[in-house]
């Protein structure tokens, strides 16, 4: 499974390749606005799996989300 990061005008501008890309070619792409990850695109397939998923491969899934996820406190993201 491979995973990228694209901006938001970017995600819009290409939807249709990008759609094609997830569904034939098993992509997930994280869609950042403003340097910040804000969404994820993946197949219904990818979803569906992650729902039945083991417990490890959620927490991995979890994880990759969690590292994408800014934190911030007071307006300042945080390391």
């Amino acid at each position: 499974m491979t995973t990228k990061a694209i901006a938001s005008t970017e995600a819009q501008n290409n939807f249709g390749r990008i759609l094609d890309d997830v569904v034939q070619n098993d992509v997930r792409y994280i869609i950042k606005r403003r340097h910040a990850s804000q969404a994820i695109l993946l197949s219904l397939s990818d979803f569906e799996a992650l729902m039945t998923a083991s417990e490890n491969t959620r927490q991995e899934f979890g994880r990759l989300v969690r590292e994408q996820t800014p934190l911030y406190d007071l307006g300042r993201s945080l390391e």
